[in-house]
C-alpha cells in the first residue's frame, strides 16, 4: 500500500546519524508513495538559517527527493492560531500564569508529585482560577501560556480513543494503543515566545499534509497519546503510526545535535558516502536506479 509519509527536523542544529535514520526510513516506508519534507521551525529563538539550508543539503546528499514545497511551520503561525481560537472558544484550553519556578515549587511542596514521560505533570494550578480573574489578568497582558484542559477535553470526546502501531515504540506494543493522555496533564499548546506547541502543530501539519502513515523515533511514543486527543477535540483524521528504534553512541545516550562527531557534515568532511551511512545506521544498500 502506498503512503504518505515525512520527514520533520527542527533547523535548530546540524543533522546527524540519527535524524539520518528517520529520514532514510520514513523515505523508504512511502512503499512508492509521497514522501515530504517538513522544516518543523517553530522555535525562532534556536532558529538558524545555516541550519536549515544543511538540512536539504545533507538530505540530498544522501539521495534522498520529496514532494515540493516544502512546508515550513513559520509560514504557518496563522493557521495554527486559528485551531488554538477554537479550543479557547470551545473551553478546552486555559491560560496558565505559573513561572516556571513557581510550578516547581509547588511540585516540590507536594508529596509524591506525579511524573510523565517529560518530568513532573503540571499541578493544575491555574485551572481553577475563575473567568474574571483570568480575564483581569489577560487584559493587563499577564505573561502566560495556554494549557490543554485535559478533563474537559476527555468529556467533550466521550469515548476511548485509541492509535494504530506498526512499529513497537519502546515497549514492543503493537496493534490498538488505547489511549491515556493523563500519563502528560494538561499540556502546553502555546506560549509567549512560541505561538503554538509542537503536540498543536504536529497534528495540524499530519493533517493538511494528509500524511497516512507518522514515521518517528519511540521517544515520541508517549505524545502520541496527546496527539490522538487532539486529533479528537479538532475533527482530523487519523494516522497510523510506526515508532522506530534511535540511535545511541557507544554509552547507550540518544544523539543530540551537540554531538559534531556524528552529525552528516562533518562525516561527509571525513569522506564518508551516502552508502557509508547507510550501513553504519543499519540499513540495506539502496536500490541502484535503473538504466534507461
Amino acid at each position: 500500500m502506498s503512503e504518505i509519509t515525512r520527514f520533520a527536523p527542527s533547523p535548530t542544529g546540524y543533522l546527524h546519524l540519527g535524524h539520518a535514520y528517520a529520514a532514510l526510513f520514513a523515505a523508504e516506508a512511502a512503499s512508492g508513495g509521497t514522501f515530504l519534507l517538513r522544516i518543523e521551525d517553530i522555535d525562532r529563538t534556536r532558529w538558524r538559517p545555516e541550519f536549515d539550508a544543511a538540512i536539504v543539503e545533507d538530505l540530498r546528499w544522501l539521495g534522498l527527493s520529496w514532494h515540493e514545497p516544502v512546508r515550513r511551520q513559520s509560514e504557518h503561525f496563522a493557521a495554527y492560531g486559528t485551531a488554538l481560537d477554537r479550543l479557547k472558544a470551545e473551553g478546552l484550553v486555559y491560560p496558565c500564569f505559573c513561572t516556571r519556578k513557581e510550578i516547581n515549587a509547588e511540585i516540590l511542596a507536594s508529596a509524591g508529585a506525579p511524573q510523565g514521560p517529560d518530568g513532573p505533570i503540571y499541578p493544575g494550578t491555574c485551572r481553577g482560577r475563575s473567568a474574571s480573574e483570568r480575564q483581569q489578568r489577560l487584559a493587563r497582558g499577564d505573561v502566560h501560556a495556554w494549557r490543554l484542559d485535559l478533563a474537559a477535553a476527555r468529556a467533550r470526546v466521550g469515548r476511548a480513543l485509541s492509535f494504530e502501531e506498526s512499529g513497537g515504540g519502546p515497549d514492543g506494543d503493537l496493534g490498538t494503543i488505547i489511549v491515556t493522555p493523563e500519563i502528560f496533564g494538561d499540556v502546553v499548546l502555546a506560549r509567549k515566545e512560541m505561538p503554538a506547541s509542537y503536540h498543536l502543530v504536529v497534528v495540524l501539519d499530519d493533517a493538511l499534509q494528509e500524511v497516512t502513515l507518522v514515521t518517528r523515533g519511540n521517544d515520541l511514543f508517549a505524545s502520541t497519546h496527546v496527539h490522538r486527543l487532539l486529533q479528537a477535540v479538532l475533527e482530523l483524521p487519523v494516522p497510523r503510526y510506526r515508532h522506530h528504534r534511535l540511535m545511541r553512541d557507544a554509552s547507550g545516550r540518544k544523539l543530540s545535535k551537540s554531538d559534531g562527531d556524528t552529525a552528516l557534515r562533518e562525516l561527509r568532511r571525513r569522506g564518508a558516502s551516502p552508502a557509508d551511512i547507510r550501513e553504519v545506521v543499519g540499513l540495506r544498500p539502496a536500490h541502484p536506479t535503473p538504466r534507461k
